[in-house]
Parts: structure tokens; C-alpha cells; sequence
């Protein structure tokens, strides 16, 4: 299940129990002849379905749903208003499905801003005209559902950012791998043609790949892979981006960068790899293809097979080199 979908899930749940709560409130008030809460409990089970079908509506787009934060917003506005206009001590425990429900759809922060906003009346009240030993038993258990809530919510933020961390990132070298790579390299292409600037890639592979796993084995290449990793990412500037295409080869994502600069990248990268001495192996060369995006690059593929093609181009002239491979001029 994708995260978009597990939050509208989540989020359809949440607005649907809360709705269902505050609707068995409104019947039960409305039982006993309190018809100012009536009216208060079916104006929020309005807003909280009006949530579950805007839920529904944006249910692609839950990850950058404004909405909520409106919804959320009125319902806890609408609650707080409750609480200083009408005498009654009842409501302030209405606030607890909406704290839950306020860390459950919105992000973290605003969620626990949200939270404190709807808390510091309702506590305020509580104390206000109440026994110093209910007030302190409310707003305690208030309090405390603000926080169980808070660090589950926090506790599953860091599993998800783990989990996704994990799905684009390579274990061996610790950079991206070839998953996350066209998603990336198609955003840069876009925003390269909002801006007009230029946009480069290189496309690096070992030499003599073949000899070196005979000779080192399996185990030995990988530990050469990542050593190479390793000085890439001291080498390559802010901005830029490495992933790993195999066990031998990379891809380096480079905007803001013309023709005359990816030539001296890449030709930087070619020496300072071939001047060290790697442990265990010696000396090591590598074929650098690279290329900057032209008028027809308006996808991934286009640039990576041409970064591609000058990268056997390189190695067809005797490895060890770097070749670049211009695309179509770009028009400014």
C-alpha cells in the first residue's frame, strides 16, 4: 500500500469515528433538551463528513491537501468559541477526539500547533469554576492524550522516513540507487526548462571490471565500489547528486552546469580516481561519459542513453578517458 493511500485510509477513518462520536453526542444532548450544544455537535459532525469527502475528493493528493488544515481549523475554532460563550463543562471533553484527530491528518507540526491552540482555552476553562481536583484529573488526561498522541505520530514519521530511505538508497555505497535516479533526473529536467539553465550528466564506469572481480573477487569489488563512492561524494560539489547503476558503474546528476563544465568535472573526476592507489586493488581507471540536456531531452531516457553512448564511446578510445556527446542546442 503506497503512503497516499494508506493516509486516506487513516484520514477517512479518523474524520468518519470522530463524526460518528460528535453525532451520538448531538442525540444524546439534544435527548436531554440542551439544544445549544445540538446544534454545536451537528455543525462539527457537518464539517468532519464535509472532511471525509474532501478525503475522498483529493484522495491522490492527500500528501499536499490544504484542505485539512481548514477544516481542522474550523472545528477546533467552532469548539473553542463553545467553550467561552456557553456555561456549560461538559464540551471541554469534546476537545479529545480533536486533538487525536489533529496530529492523525495533519503534518506533525502543524498538528501539535493546532493542538496547543485548542488546549490553552479549554484548560483555561476547566480550571475556570471547577474543583481544583477536576480540573487537575482533566487536564492531566487532556494533556496526556496531546502527548501519546504526539509521539505515536512522531514514532511513525521516523518509520516512514526510514522505509523510504531505504527503498532509494543503495546499502553497500549509502548513495541513491537506479530507483530513485529517473524520478529525480526528470524533476531537474523540468525545472531546467522553466529556468533555462543548463543541465549536465555523467554516466562513470570501472575499467576493466571483468579482471578485477576474477582477481578480487565479488566481495573485493564491492569493497572497491564503495571506496569509490566514498571519494565521489568528496569530490562532486553542493547541489550535485550521485546514484549507483550497478556494481561498477554511477551516474552523476549535475544542474547548473554547461558543456564547458561537465568537461572539467568529469575530467577531474578521471584523474583524481586514476592517481590513488585503492586498497587492495592498486590503481584503477574509469570511462566517463557525459552530456548536457538540448532542446529535444524532455525526458530521462533520452539523456541517459546518450550519457550512456559516450560512456562506450570513451571506452572504445582506449579507457581511461572522458567523452562528451552534445545534444541539440538549446534555444534561450
Amino acid at each position: 500500500m503506497t503512503e497516499t493511500r494508506l493516509r486516506t485510509w487513516t484520514h477517512s477513518f479518523g474524520y468518519g469515528l470522530a463524526a460518528l462520536f460528535i453525532f451520538s453526542l448531538a442525540l444524546q444532548n439534544l435527548r436531554y433538551g440542551f439544544y445549544e450544544l445540538f446544534y454545536l455537535a451537528l455543525a462539527m459532525t457537518c464539517l468532519l463528513l464535509a472532511g471525509l469527502i474532501y478525503t475522498f475528493v483529493c484522495r491522490r493528493q492527500q500528501l499536499s491537501a490544504p484542505g485539512h488544515l481548514l477544516i481542522l481549523a474550523g472545528l477546533n475554532a467552532g469548539l473553542v468559541a463553545a467553550i467561552l460563550v456557553l456555561d456549560s463543562p461538559g464540551v471541554t471533553h469534546w476537545a479529545m477526539p480533536l486533538l487525536i484527530l489533529n496530529l492523525l491528518v495533519l503534518p506533525l507540526r502543524q498538528g501539535l500547533s493546532l493542538s496547543a491552540l485548542l488546549l490553552v482555552p479549554v484548560i483555561g476553562a476547566v480550571w475556570f469554576g471547577n474543583s481544583a481536583a477536576y480540573a487537575l484529573m482533566t487536564s492531566m488526561g487532556l494533556i496526556l492524550t496531546l502527548a501519546v498522541g504526539a509521539l505515536y505520530i512522531w514514532h511513525y514519521d521516523h518509520i516512514a522516513q526510514s522505509a523510504e530511505d531505504l527503498a532509494i538508497t543503495d546499502p553497500v555505497t549509502g548513495a541513491h540507487n537506479s530507483r530513485f535516479l529517473d524520478e529525480t533526473l526528470q524533476k531537474e529536467i523540468s525545472r531546467a526548462i522553466a529556468t533555462g539553465h543548463p543541465l549536465s550528466v555523467i554516466n562513470l564506469s570501472f575499467d576493466y571490471t571483468d579482471e578485477i572481480r576474477d582477481l578480487h573477487g565479488k566481495a573485493g569489488l564491492q569493497n572497491l565500489f564503495k571506496s569509490v563512492t566514498e571519494h565521489l561524494f568528496g569530490v562532486i560539489r553542493a547541489g550535485d547528486s550521485l546514484y549507483t547503476l550497478n556494481d561498477s558503474e554511477f551516474f552523476l546528476i549535475l544542474p547548473f552546469t554547461p558543456e564547458e563544465g561537465v568537461r572539467v568535472i568529469a575530467e577531474r573526476i578521471r584523474r583524481s580516481i586514476g592517481e590513488r592507489e585503492w586498497s587492495g586493488i592498486g590503481r584503477l581507471s574509469v570511462s566517463l561519459g557525459c552530456t548536457t540536456r538540448g532542446n529535444g531531452d524532455t525526458s530521462t531516457v533520452s539523456l541517459r542513453n546518450r550519457a550512456n553512448q559516450a560512456m562506450h564511446q570513451a571506452r572504445q578510445r582506449g579507457m581511461d578517458s572522458a567523452w562528451f556527446s552534445p545534444g541539440e542546442s538549446v534555444d534561450i
